[in-house]
């Protein structure tokens, strides 16, 4: 399991340029089984996504694919989570 914190870099003012472009490959993460969660970090500091069902590396390429990472609007950073007790809701991500 991984969470991406996606926090906006010096050129957040070209946001709007690349939202329609970042929201497909939010779509798309979610039509390939492997985005969970995705929202805002508060206050207003980017965005932040649960993954799963995928690599380390595939996890990287999937990122730096994002058009927001690509024309630098946010930092993206991957911390991998190896789970250990989850509540009965969420055993899948225990497999």
């Amino acid at each position: 399991m991984f969470t991406i914190l996606l926090t906006f870099s010096d050129n957040r003012s070209k946001a709007p340029q690349f939202m329609e472009d970042h929201k497909q490959w939010i779509s798309q993460g979610f039509d390939d089984g492997v985005f969970l969660v995705v929202g805002s970090l508060q206050p207003n500091r980017g965005g932040g996504i649960l993954a799963h069902n995928t690599t380390f590396e595939e996890l990287t390429a999937r990122v730096n694919a994002d058009p927001f990472v690509a024309e630098k609007v946010v930092e993206a950073e991957i911390i991998e989570i190896t789970p250990a007790r989850a509540d009965a809701r969420l055993e899948f991500l225990m497999a």
